[in-house]
């Protein structure tokens, strides 16, 4: 993938987040961030949700995009389709192929990534533990690793070759102890995940940005609960 501007990428380091830099790390493309602190409500000022009107991070701008005009993308799903369209990487283009990765994907993002974020609220943010809310987002998870470890028997990657369906659920993955979940249960999805976190790319990706997210206390920080969690139509 040739690219000489660099892509822009509003960010902060999140599961969503760590998506677009783990394929921008393996693509090897020039990439200039702009942090949106979640915590300071930075993603409701009018110049992100120009680019963004979901109010949510990741989203880029590819200043070299379709036909040389720059372009913006937001939802982590549809960059990593882009990128991968774009680059001719990790996104077959074998229609047959390229469906199989599709469904994955949309698997992480209708499912993994949801369920898992649940069971990360309620298990860890919510300022009062409600049981039924835990075990219910928990067993979901518990119940999603199976789908995944039962896919990974006997093959390194969840659609075919690395594609961004792996991409897109690592960072998911990576945080299985707060989700309430053991890999030692789960030992094709355990050894899919030690490939995955030993590519290069990978945990470069994981990296960025680490610093702001251990200041970012979300569990004690009342402010930013207040802005991630009281947020209604603007």
């Amino acid at each position: 993938m040739q690219q000489e501007k660099p892509i822009e990428l509003y960010y902060w380091p999140t599961p969503n987040g760590w998506k677009i830099t783990i394929m921008l790390e393996e693509l090897s493309v020039p990439y200039e961030i702009t942090y949106v602190d979640i915590g300071k409500g930075e993603q409701f000022e009018p110049e992100f949700l120009k680019i963004a009107p979901n109010n949510r991070m990741p989203a880029i701008v590819d200043p070299e995009g379709p036909d040389g005009n720059p372009i913006s993308v937001f939802e982590s799903g549809a960059i990593l389709q882009y990128l991968g369209r774009k680059s001719g990487q990790f996104y077959p283009t074998d229609e047959r192929q390229r469906v199989e990765v599709d469904e994955w994907l949309m698997w992480q993002m209708g499912g993994l990534g949801p369920m898992a974020g649940q069971a990360h609220h309620f298990r860890i943010y919510a300022p009062e533990k409600i049981n039924y809310a835990m075990d219910r987002y928990t067993n979901e998870v518990n119940r999603l690793y199976g789908v995944m470890n039962k896919r990974l028997a006997g093959r390194d990657f969840l659609a075919g070759e690395y594609s961004i369906a792996d991409i897109a659920s690592v960072g998911w993955v990576s945080s299985y102890e707060r989700q309430g979940q053991d890999l030692e249960e789960f030992p094709n999805l355990k050894a899919w995940f030690e490939r995955m976190s030993a590519r290069p790319a990978v945990a470069r990706g994981l990296e960025i940005g680490i610093e702001k997210r251990q200041q970012l206390n979300i569990a004690d920080d009342k402010d930013a609960q207040q802005v991630l969690f009281g947020q209604r139509a603007q």
